[in-house]
């Protein structure tokens, strides 16, 4: 089932919640995910259980920069005014870059940001994010590929027969088109992304809450101001 124009006017404010909420399963289901695995390997490994949550910590954290990169390398191809734009652009398609390997980058770094992210949330609130997040990506995915095949037509179903739609190919499916990256604005753009993985990373150093809140709030806030006056996400 394809997204409607309102969630897809209003994504970024759906992908918000969908990592927030599941926070609130804390009150149904106390334990965290990634400190019970700890524990469990500690008792298996005869290892400190906190040294190996600060490592399953770390490697969130890691997994949000990842994400963090793919989103970056994806916006420097695009401009934020497409990114975050209300209206999909159908007009053009960009085939260079991480959309020689898939289709929907930006997507896919969401569900790794779920799946990051899920790593501060209880295991019901981790197993809600990423599974929520992994059918609304596709909703927004049917939609946007129902128009850029009106507004492609075979050229796009070339590119589809090619490039996976969610999953990364190893390798690139379709040549370089020589498209110059813009990197800086590209930065710009998912500066806020970035910070999502210094929280957790402060986290995993501190192993204080505040840090992530804070740093988590002013990624929220980067996020707000950077949409803010763009129609939308």
């Amino acid at each position: 089932m394809r997204a409607t124009n309102g969630e897809f006017a209003n994504r970024a404010i759906i992908f918000g919640c969908i990592v927030s909420a599941p926070f609130a399963l804390y009150s149904l289901d106390r334990e965290n995910g990634a400190a019970l695995l700890a524990d469990w390997l500690a008792l298996k490994l005869g290892m400190d259980p906190d040294g190996l949550a600060r490592v399953l910590f770390l490697l969130a954290a890691l997994l949000l920069a990842v994400a963090a990169l793919i989103r970056t390398w994806a916006s420097s191809y695009l401009n934020a005014s497409v990114v975050y734009a209300s209206e999909l652009k159908s007009a053009w398609l960009v085939a260079d870059g991480p959309y020689r390997y898939v289709r929907n980058p930006l997507y896919f770094a969401n569900i790794l940001l779920a799946i990051g992210m899920g790593a501060m949330m209880s295991r019901s609130g981790m197993a809600v994010c990423v599974a929520v997040m992994t059918v609304f990506c596709y909703r927004l995915i049917f939609r946007e590929e129902a128009e850029l095949r009106a507004s492609q037509g075979e050229s796009y179903d070339s590119y589809c027969g090619l490039v996976p739609r969610l999953w990364p190919a190893w390798r690139p499916r379709v040549p370089s088109t020589a498209r110059r990256p813009a990197w800086s604005a590209g930065l710009r753009a998912e500066s806020w992304y970035w910070g999502f993985a210094l929280a957790i990373l402060g986290f995993a150093i501190t192993l204080k809450l505040g840090v992530f809140y804070i740093v988590t709030a002013v990624s929220v806030g980067s996020l707000w101001i950077l949409t803010k006056g763009r129609n939308g996400n």
